[in-house]
């Protein structure tokens, strides 16, 4: 059983907002696989920081527009 991670994400909200940018190009434009896309916004696997860093570049937002991590963890 995976456990999911407690940082939660915007990126499937920024994917659309981007004129539906699909899993695949994101994974193109930061280096990675469509499958650690899905991960990361299903919150199975937390990205590394630069690849969060990355992500977020993408998207031109700061970080924690795409990722939030609860208060009082």
């Amino acid at each position: 059983m995976v456990k999911s991670t407690k940082v939660t994400n915007s990126i499937r909200a920024l994917r659309f907002a981007r004129g539906e940018m699909t899993q695949a190009e994101l994974a193109e434009r930061v280096g990675v696989t469509r499958q650690t896309i899905i991960a990361i916004e299903q919150g199975r696997y937390s990205p590394s920081l630069e690849m969060a860093f990355q992500i977020a570049r993408v998207f031109g937002v700061p970080l924690d527009d795409v990722f939030q991590y609860p208060e009082g963890e």
